[in-house]
C-alpha cells in the first residue's frame, strides 16, 4: 500500500524502529541509518541471541528495512544525508530534541531539500514544555504518565507493563500520524512536521482511568487484575491454574448464574447490576474465587465458550504460540536470514487480506545494503562509495 514511498529512518531502540516497521509492513522502503561499527544499540541488547549474532530485541522491530551505515559526525555524512533526504517521502528521527536543527536540518530547511516532506520526531517529552531536554526512558514516562500508579496488586508496588508500552504506543501513534499527513499531501501537496512524544503518548493510554479522575477528581487505585468500573472482570484460579473471566454486562452476568447453578446471584440486589456489583466487589469476588476453584481451566473455558461469555487461559510465552488461533492466524513466522539461515519473526499484525502486508526483508545485518542504497538510490559510483568507505563515512 505505501509502495513507491521512501522513509529516511534515523532511529533506534524500539519507539522509532516500531514505527519504521510498521511502515515497512505496508510496502514502504525503509532506509535505516546507523552508526558505523555499532548499529543500533539493540542489535546487542542480549542474550538471547539468534544464531549469527543479531539479538532477539533488535530482530523484534526491524523486519522490512534496508540498512545504511553513516558517519553523521562529519559533515560529508550530513551531506549523503541531505542526498538521501531529497529522495525521500518521509523522515522519522528519535534523537535528542534539537539535534537535526544544530546539523542544520531543522523544518524548513527540510522542506528546502525535500517540499513536501514528512518530518516526524519522537522524543521523551515533546520539542517543548519544561522537560524537553530530558532524556526519554519507557520505565520512567510508565511512572511519571501513572501507569504504574494503576498497576500492580491492591497492596503491593506500583508496577510497570512486563513490555515497553509507552515506546510501543509512541511508534503505532507515530506510525498513524505518518499515514495521515502521507494522505494529505496527496490532496495539498503539503509536508508536515509530526511531533510526537512517549510522555503524550503514555498519558493518551490512560484513557478511561484517566477520564474516571477527570470526572471524579479521585485519583484511581490499583486493582491488581481487576477492573476498575466493570465487576467481575479480573483473574480467577481455577483447580489447575488460572483463568481470565469477564461478565460485561447485567445479561452476561445473569447467564453464567444460571449456567452454575447461582441464580439467585443474578437476581441478589447486590450483584445483579454492574454499580452494585462494583460496590459489593469484596464480597462478590470472593464467592467467585471459591466457585472458580472447583473446575479445571479447560472445563470453565469449555463452559464459557458454550454459553457465550469471555474467557481465556493465563497463557505463558510458549502455550501462545501453541494456542490453535495464534497457529490459525500465522503470527509466527521463519524468514530466510544471511547469517542464521532463518530466523523467528512476529508476523505483521496489519492484515489487510486486499492488500497482503508481509515480510519482505528479514532485519538487516548492520550496513547490509549501504552499497546497494549508495548506488541505487543516490546514483554513487563504485569510486564514490569507496572513498566514502575509505574516509570513514560509511
Amino acid at each position: 500500500m505505501l509502495d513507491g514511498i521512501r522513509v529516511v529512518d534515523l532511529t533506534r531502540i524500539l519507539a522509532g524502529p516500531y514505527c519504521t516497521m510498521l511502515l515497512g509492513d505496508l510496502g514502504a522502503d525503509v532506509i535505516k541509518i546507523e552508526i558505523p561499527e555499532r548499529g543500533d544499540d539493540t542489535r546487542q541488547w542480549g542474550p538471547p541471541f539468534a544464531e549469527g549474532g543479531e539479538s532477539a530485541y533488535y530482530l523484534a522491530a526491524n523486519r522490512n528495512k534496508r540498512s545504511l551505515t553513516l558517519n553523521l559526525k562529519s559533515d560529508r555524512g550530513l551531506q549523503v544525508l541531505r542526498d538521501l533526504i531529497r529522495q525521500g517521502d518521509v523522515v522519522v528521527e528519535n534523537f535528542r530534541a534539537g539535534t537535526m536543527e544544530e546539523w542544520g536540518l531543522d523544518y524548513d530547511t527540510l522542506q528546502e531539500l525535500r517540499p513536501g516532506l514528512i518530518y516526524c520526531t519522537i522524543t521523551g517529552y515533546g520539542y517543548d514544555g519544561p522537560y524537553r531536554d530530558r532524556p526519554g526512558y519507557d520505565f520512567i514516562v510508565q511512572a511519571l504518565g501513572g501507569f504504574m500508579s494503576v498497576t500492580g496488586p491492591i497492596d503491593g508496588e506500583p508496577t510497570r507493563a512486563g513490555v515497553a508500552i509507552a515506546d510501543l504506543a509512541s511508534g503505532m501513534f507515530a506510525c498513524s500520524a505518518v499515514l495521515a499527513a502521507l494522505f494529505g499531501r496527496e490532496r495539498t501537496g503539503s509536508g508536515q512536521r509530526i511531533d510526537i512524544s512517549l510522555l503524550d503518548s503514555q498519558v493518551a493510554l490512560m484513557s478511561y482511568v484517566a477520564s474516571n479522575y477527570l470526572v471524579s477528581g479521585e485519583p484511581p487505585k490499583r486493582y491488581g487484575n481487576a477492573h476498575p468500573n466493570i465487576v467481575p472482570y479480573e483473574a480467577f484460579k481455577a483447580r489447575d491454574g488460572y483463568i481470565a473471566f469477564a461478565a460485561g454486562n447485567d445479561r452476561q452476568w445473569a447467564t453464567f448464574c444460571n449456567a452454575v447453578g447461582r441464580a439467585e446471584w443474578g437476581v441478589d440486589a447486590r450483584f445483579s447490576t454492574n454499580p452494585a456489583r462494583n460496590r459489593n466487589r469484596g464480597v462478590l469476588i470472593k464467592l467467585l474465587n471459591e466457585l472458580f476453584q472447583g473446575r479445571d481451566v479447560a472445563e470453565w473455558i469449555a463452559l464459557c465458550e458454550a454459553i457465550g461469555l469471555p474467557a481465556g487461559p493465563i497463557n505463558t510465552m510458549d502455550a501462545v504460540f501453541d494456542d490453535p488461533q495464534v497457529r490459525a492466524r500465522e503470527l509466527k513466522l521463519d524468514f530466510p536470514h544471511p547469517t542464521a539461515g532463518s530466523v523467528p519473526l512476529l508476523a505483521s499484525p496489519l492484515n489487510i487480506p486486499t492488500s497482503p502486508t508481509g515480510v519482505r526483508l528479514p532485519p538487516p545485518l548492520l550496513g547490509q545494503h549501504t552499497d546497494e542504497i549508495l548506488a541505487e538510490v543516490l546514483g554513487y559510483d563504485a569510486e564514490a562509495v569507496s572513498a566514502l568507505r575509505r574516509e570513514g563515512i560509511v
